[in-house]
């Protein structure tokens, strides 16, 4: 019995390892306020679809440049938006015609153009540690 639970405790660590890390050095943020809120997408018929993500992180903004160090995503294809919600109530805001008023960046540093870039633009294979730099945008100025 012990050796079972040994085997099995062995197993879901070794499966955990095997997840590459994901860094994403998000720059370019202005006001030490508020939180970075990042979705994660993994199938192009839902990306940027609400309730849709594959995995939420949040980071509280608390310089500059903000660093997350994400370890559960299984090697695949993903694509992401962040945002910086300045006034941390877990929305992006938009004008009446839907232009961000808050800050934010897709993943491989998109920008967009005249409507929302697809999940081909956006996506990167994680098969291994990956780093990312992405500068967060600033359309209402």
């Amino acid at each position: 019995m012990y050796r079972l639970i040994l085997c099995l405790l062995l197993l879901s660590v070794t499966t955990q390892a095997q997840n590459p890390q994901l860094v994403i050095e998000i720059q370019n943020i202005e006001g030490l306020k508020g939180n970075i809120r990042i979705g994660i997408f993994n199938k192009s018929e839902k990306f940027l679809k609400e309730g849709h993500t594959y995995k939420n992180y949040i980071v509280a903004v608390k310089k500059p440049t903000q660093t997350i160090t994400i370890e559960d995503l299984p090697k695949g294809e993903y694509a992401f938006l962040l945002y910086h919600d300045k006034n941390s109530d877990a929305k992006l805001n938009q004008t009446f015609i839907g232009i961000p008023k808050e800050p934010f960046a897709f993943s491989n540093n998109i920008i967009p153009k005249l409507s929302k870039p697809s999940f081909e633009e956006c996506k990167f294979m994680l098969k291994e540690n990956k780093t990312m730099k992405i500068k967060l945008g600033y359309y209402n100025k």
